[in-house]
């Protein structure tokens, strides 16, 4: 019964800013880490940048000084605050989590992805 809902993709210009969020519900019991993924035509899915419980994060060397991921414990909620965009930022960008869910093992969920455009 454990969702991921991601919002806030678009078309942004070059060097502009998007922030997306992701938000799990569901039975949760705890959530151990979060992260984002992205996938352009054509490529395969890469890690675009992880945090855990207590707030450690990684990032890819392509996005590092330009994307920042943190989250909220509370509201089960991670963000990516995303600024400096270039057009190879464009892709689907995808959050993950980590975690128990109430009455099943530990599993890492994913959700259905957000369109980000960055183009002139």
């Amino acid at each position: 019964q454990v969702q991921l809902v991601e919002s806030g993709g678009g078309l942004v210009q070059p060097g502009g800013s998007l922030r997306l969020s992701c938000a799990a519900s569901g039975s949760i019991f705890i959530i151990y880490s979060m992260g984002w993924y992205r996938q352009a035509p054509g490529k395969q899915r890469e890690l675009v940048a992880t945090i855990n419980r207590g707030g450690n994060t990684d990032y890819a060397d392509s996005v590092k000084g330009r994307f920042t991921i943190s989250r909220d414990n509370a509201k089960n909620t991670e963000y990516l605050q995303m600024n400096s965009l270039k057009p190879e930022d464009t892709a689907v960008y995808y959050c993950n989590a980590d975690m128990y869910a109430a009455g099943r093992v530990r599993s890492v969920y994913w959700g259905q992805g957000t369109q980000v455009t960055v183009s002139s």
